[in-house]
């Protein structure tokens, strides 16, 4: 980009389409990876171009002391939650006032296993312990980031990690003792 960030920025709130290819260029490829990983290929498309337009519809509200890929990504993941929201993913919550609440942030795996199995375990989750996951792990959001994006309480925020964490570690198993894949 030969303008700095910010000037190309301002250019963007002015409606300056030139301004809005040079962002688009900027960041397609980023926002395109960071909805393959919630959507199948064709869906992140679409939802890579539904949130750059909603970007851009409200590019007024970005504030400058915080990083645009930043805050464009919460735009884009958030495009993705309301596709899978729409196929009817429902998030329950879950009454554990009587179960004790453990912290167990353990997420070692056997050194055996690739990133690639771990990503495929991933994907065999259920799709409300697979979100939550995928928001953890790869985002790096915490259960009260977790729990304003997909609108849950934080406790159920923690029940679907732990939970899917548990599934994860029953699927990758049987990749230790050596007869998954």
């Amino acid at each position: 980009m030969q303008k700095s960030n910010n000037a190309i920025i301002e250019e963007c709130r002015k409606s300056n389409q030139l301004a809005q290819m040079q962002v688009y260029d900027a960041y397609c490829d980023a926002m395109y990876n960071i909805t393959c990983r919630y959507l199948n290929q064709e869906d992140a498309k679409d939802a890579m171009q539904e949130g750059f337009l909603k970007a851009f519809i409200n590019i007024k509200s970005y504030k400058p002391e915080f990083s645009f890929g930043a805050w464009l990504k919460r735009i884009m993941i958030n495009q993705c939650i309301d596709i899978l929201k729409k196929r009817t993913l429902k998030f329950i919550e879950v009454d554990i006032e009587y179960l004790k609440l453990v912290e167990d942030d353990n997420w070692n795996v056997d050194q055996m296993i690739s990133k690639a199995q771990i990503e495929n375990a991933i994907e065999q989750l259920s799709d409300k312990y697979k979100l939550v996951v995928k928001l953890y792990l790869k985002e790096g959001y915490d259960h009260e980031e977790i729990s304003q994006i997909l609108s849950i309480p934080i406790k159920t925020s923690r029940t679907h990690l732990r939970r899917g964490r548990l599934q994860l570690k029953e699927l990758l198993k049987n990749k230790r003792y050596g007869t998954g894949y």
